[in-house]
């Protein structure tokens, strides 16, 4: 996180309505470049354009959530903090307090409705049990209509239920009270169980790290562990730190970052990742990464920053709800007023009352909580199955996906290359052409080169080398000793005017050129996933319009790979900028509404990752440039994860839709029936918490993915 950003958390917020007020007013202030209130983690993330006034926006922001929340309590989270973990409560002291009251306020409730007291006997019983129950309701109300804060919903309860009074129906007005505030406390209970949720879902910190110090074992947090420490991990422990393996072999359960639940191997000078969990061996490893660079700690903050990037459906719920709560009060100030002046012998207080049930109805909580709920919640589910989602912006747009673009090599082949064939021609041995080339390819890190050097199996000595020379797209040039060495593809050979064989071969070909003299080719073979043909498939079951292939191996490779794959278009022997050319050829291919895919490794792939709607990393797993370069990133080399992230996002906007559906649905119900005269605040108050209640409950079934 840059010094112009800050993370402020608002301990105690409740309102979903109130966050969206106050992430409008942090992004009004002068100076913000952009402010996101993150509802389900309570924390609100400030990016200022100057780091210079980053310490006064802070402040200002912290008076405007006074100004909207003067109970909650704004805390500047501290990176890594040791105490991050700690769970909120299902029930919390506030909530108990509330509890307490409720239930005092209905037993008076109940003895006002007994008793067979007088008038004012009977006023003060109501009035005593509605004080009980809503006095900070209407607290919060007067307070926020000084500060100018009219529209809430603690404006609209208050205004309904005095009313109530006003018209002489004051068991009415103190039952509406006493069920909205059950239904507010079964509405944060519900939030509270969510946001536990979420939060046991991303579980994957460990707590401690057992340092070795000398003979001695420590248990220190994992912040406290330094690069090149040594750290014992146990049975049924998990991993704390990055690392590589110097003692013991372990199978680990990787599931918690892959989604996968066959355990994977390790042993002496393997890598392990943090949050792995280590079955049964003992293990001594020794730190690689400090734990703010480690992978559970990047994957931790991908997930908990997501919804910074909010989809097109939260930002119009937010705007809407901005104008709707308005719009439905000068509506009931209208049923109110109006017909008693136009209808003949029509009675102010019957049409006061239809008016008091608008308001109740009109709080848009539904679909302010349930939404980014739903998003977050679908993130979340889609993390545990090993899919790094971005932001809810990309989850959504995984929706409208008409075109899937791959890379090949690590993508759809497994990238691991073998030398299968060597040709020698022109009097030259297949041992010289191996030796040259493993020369050549002494410097690269690409998976041909060192198939190459693998194959050679000697040790190479770089002081022969006295030139290198790599020309991107189509090879290397060094000068070993006194002879000119060329290894790469025809392009290569033709650019220096070498005559070279045509080869009809399914594996990727180099050619060598010793001294300006075609020695002969090795041909290197690379093989296609298992899961890779059923991805496909699946994909267009899906509706997918059409999927290519991009790569920069030559024509006869790429063909065979993709009528294997059953792939619609493939494109061969690209450079990368070839290959940015393309996709935008292919974008222009979509509907406005349409989304491409580029499904890349992450590493060499970069500029169409970034140019694509949405870049898709393979085979994240510990691999720093994949989790930077992609906005979605599969943490397993499975390209059938790209068929679940899509199920995922799918069944996350079906469950979005339904709430906003049903929210509405309800609502216009009851609007049109409470202005008919048709509902009592009973079926008011059901309009409102009772609908949000039901909404958050179906939110939280986005985080079931286990089937997808």
């Amino acid at each position: 996180m840059g010094d112009n950003t800050r993370v402020l958390v608002l301990e105690g917020l409740d309102c979903a309505n109130c966050a969206a007020k106050i992430e409008k007013g942090v992004n009004e202030i002068e100076g913000v470049n952009s402010a996101t209130l993150n509802f389900i983690t309570k924390s609100l993330t400030i990016k200022a354009n100057d780091v210079g006034k980053i310490e006064q926006i802070v402040k200002k922001a912290g008076d405007i959530v006074y100004k909207y929340e003067p109970d909650v309590k704004v805390v500047e989270e501290v990176k890594n903090n040791k105490n991050d973990k700690t769970k909120s409560k299902l029930i919390d002291d506030d909530m108990k307090k509330d509890i307490i009251k409720i239930v005092s306020g209905a037993v008076i409730f109940i003895l006002a409705q007994i008793l067979k007291l007088p008038f004012w006997g009977e006023l003060s019983l109501f009035l005593l049990s509605y004080l009980l129950v809503g006095s900070e309701v209407l607290v919060r109300a007067i307070k926020n209509i000084f500060k100018g804060q009219v529209f809430d919903e603690n404006f609209l309860m208050t205004i309904a239920t005095i009313g109530a009074f006003v018209v002489g129906e004051f068991p009415e007005g103190v039952a509406v009270m006493l069920f909205y505030q059950v239904g507010e406390l079964f509405q944060d209970i519900a939030v509270n169980r969510s946001r536990r949720s979420i939060t046991d879902l991303m579980d994957i910190r460990a707590d401690y790290a057992n340092l070795k110090v000398g003979e001695n074992i420590q248990r220190v947090s994992p912040e406290e562990v330094k690069i090149g420490d040594e750290i014992l991990i146990k049975p049924g422990e998990k991993v704390p730190l990055d690392g590589i393996v110097i003692e013991g072999n372990s199978a680990m359960d990787t599931s918690a970052l892959t989604g996968e639940s066959v355990p994977r191997n390790v042993s002496m000078g393997e890598d392990i990742l943090s949050g792995f969990i280590n079955k049964n061996g003992v293990l001594t490893v020794k730190v690689t990464k400090l734990f703010g660079e480690s992978t559970v700690a990047k994957i931790l903050e991908l997930v908990q920053n997501a919804s910074t990037r909010k989809a097109p459906t939260e930002k119009f719920i937010t705007k809407f709800a901005r104008y709707y709560t308005p719009a439905v009060v000068f509506l009931a100030l209208g049923i109110a007023v109006i017909p008693p002046i136009i209808i003949p012998g029509s009675q102010f207080s019957e049409w006061l009352y239809r008016g008091l049930i608008f308001l109740v109805i009109s709080c848009p909580c539904a679909l302010v909580i349930s939404i980014p709920l739903g998003f977050f919640g679908g993130i979340g589910g889609a993390s545990k199955n090993g899919i790094l989602i971005k932001g809810s912006n990309y989850l959504e747009a995984l929706n409208n996906v008409e075109i899937v673009v791959f890379d090949k090599t690590g993508t759809l082949t497994k990238g691991v290359f073998k030398v299968t064939e060597i040709i020698s021609q022109n009097g030259f041995s297949k041992e010289e052409i191996l030796e040259y080339a493993a020369y050549a390819e002494s410097y690269s890190s690409h998976p041909i080169a060192l198939s190459i050097i693998k194959a050679f199996g000697k040790e190479i000595n770089k002081n022969e080398i006295k030139a290198y020379d790599e020309i991107a797209g189509h090879g290397v040039k060094v000068k070993v000793n006194d002879k000119v060495i060329m290894a790469g593809n025809t392009k290569l050979l033709s650019s220096e005017n070498i005559e070279y064989s045509q080869v009809d071969s399914i594996g990727t070909v180099v050619h060598i050129a010793i001294a300006s003299k075609y020695a002969g080719y090795i041909v290197i073979s690379d093989e296609v996933k298992e899961d890779s043909k059923a991805a496909i498939s699946n994909l267009k079951s899906l509706g997918i319009k059409k999927t290519v292939m991009l790569t920069g191996d030559n024509k006869m490779v790429a063909s065979k790979i993709a009528e294997s794959l059953k792939l619609d278009e493939v494109y061969s022997g690209l450079l990368p900028h070839e290959k940015v050319e393309k996709l935008e050829m292919l974008d222009g291919q979509k509907s406005p509404k349409g989304k491409l895919i580029f499904v890349g490794d992450g590493v060499n792939d970069a500029p169409v990752l970034a140019r694509a709607d949405i870049g898709i990393a393979m085979g994240g797993l510990g691999s720093d440039a994949a989790i930077e370069a992609a906005d979605v990133v599969l943490m397993t080399d499975e390209p059938s994860k790209l068929i679940s992230a899509i199920k995922i996002a799918k069944r996350t906007r079906k469950i979005v839709m339904q709430n906003i559906i049903f929210a509405f649905g309800v609502k216009l119900m009851f609007l049109i029936l409470g202005a008919g005269g048709m509902t009592t605040m009973w079926d008011a108050v059901f309009a409102d918490v009772g609908v949000a209640l039901i909404a958050i409950l179906n939110a939280m079934r986005v985080m079931r993915v286990k089937n997808i």
